[in-house]
């Protein structure tokens, strides 16, 4: 019996791992364009769930925006099903008119199609291929955009999307090593041309930037910027944690006032009568301070896609930088002053 390939052997651990944390019921769906990455990944599912007593589909996304897509998304289909892959779906989307880029556009229609596929057979989870080398571009893009802490962490082995629970098992995984893993498997990947085009700026980081850092500081770089990734995101839930139990806690009537709260750390930020305290505000850090503002700035009701930096620092302004300075304006015509010790929303809404 021939050897198994070990870049086959690492995916399949890593499936397996992503896997057994699941509960039992509802099958996986593999998103898989026909690209080594996803396409490892759903050779992998198709070997390692039925070992687990697990149903496992697969999901091909037609974007639609070159010619021929819609067969190569059918010839994925087919080969799924040749797999034992089961539900297999071939699903066309139309991504003109969808705001933003047309990155952003193809991307938030592939994911809705992904969403609407997983809660029409109840799946489990939906398994994305995204590997190590997305990962370490994700942080670069992060850090030429300013992104801070939530964009250095990078992309999340498990998130909620829209209820639904999306894995990313190769995470640990190099595109190198997804691409050997489909030879050994005597599969022929697809070559999306998106993938190279400069007009993407994650194509031109793949193609121009990671080469030069690897030449320049070694291999390793890849794994450090994974690593950064997953040490900014230990750290930024921990930040998360703290803002969320700030906001939960039941207000306190020392707080209502402008002077120092005593009594060391201030957990409790919400005043009594609404609002959240400027003087329990003003005495946390000031990670966890923003972290409150944005995450009532949502609970207003401010748009989380037009909720800005600006916007918080705005907020920000009316604790730290006081000087009788009118209402902050938030996305959704809301507005919030600071009366009497504490931030309100002007107009009614909730404290």
């Amino acid at each position: 019996m021939a050897a198994l390939a070990p870049p086959v052997a690492a995916i399949r651990i890593a499936v397996r791992r992503a896997l057994t944390a699941l509960p039992a019921d509802g099958p996986v769906l593999v998103a898989c364009s026909g690209g080594a990455d996803s396409l490892a990944l759903a050779a992998a599912t198709a070997f390692v769930a039925p070992r687990l007593g697990r149903r496992a589909g697969l999901v091909t996304v037609d974007h639609g925006l070159q010619e021929g897509s819609a067969g190569r998304a059918e010839a994925v289909a087919r080969w799924a099903v040749e797999a034992g892959l089961d539900p297999v779906e071939a699903v066309p989307v139309t991504v003109a008119g969808r705001p933003g880029g047309p990155e952003a556009a193809a991307r938030e229609a592939r994911y809705q199609a992904l969403v609407d596929a997983a809660r029409r057979h109840r799946a489990a989870a939906l398994l994305v291929g995204h590997t190590r080398d997305d990962q370490a571009e994700t942080v670069l893009l992060a850090l030429a955009r300013g992104a801070g802490p939530r964009g250095l962490a990078g992309m999340p082995e498990r998130r909620e999307l829209d209820g639904v629970p999306l894995l990313r098992p190769l995470l640990d995984v190099t595109r190198a090593d997804t691409r050997k893993a489909c030879a050994a498997l005597g599969l022929t990947p697809w070559d999306d041309p998106h993938n190279a085009d400069p007009s993407y700026a994650r194509a031109r980081v793949r193609t121009d930037v990671l080469p030069v850092l690897l030449r320049a500081l070694g291999p390793g770089v890849l794994d450090n910027l994974a690593r950064t990734a997953r040490l900014v995101a230990a750290d930024t839930a921990a930040l998360d944690d703290l803002a969320t139990a700030a906001l939960a806690a039941p207000p306190l009537e020392a707080s209502l006032g402008d002077g120092p709260v005593g009594g060391g750390v201030v957990v409790a930020v919400r005043a009594v009568g609404g609002g959240l305290s400027v003087a329990a505000l003003a005495a946390l850090p000031t990670a966890v301070r923003t972290r409150v503002l944005h995450a009532w700035a949502r609970e207003l009701g401010a748009s989380p896609a037009a909720l800005s930096h600006r916007h918080v620092a705005a907020l920000e302004a009316l604790v730290t930088d006081w000087h009788g300075q009118g209402a902050t304006h938030l996305p959704g015509g809301l507005r919030v002053a600071r009366r009497a010790g504490r931030l309100l929303p002007l107009g009614g809404g909730p404290g």
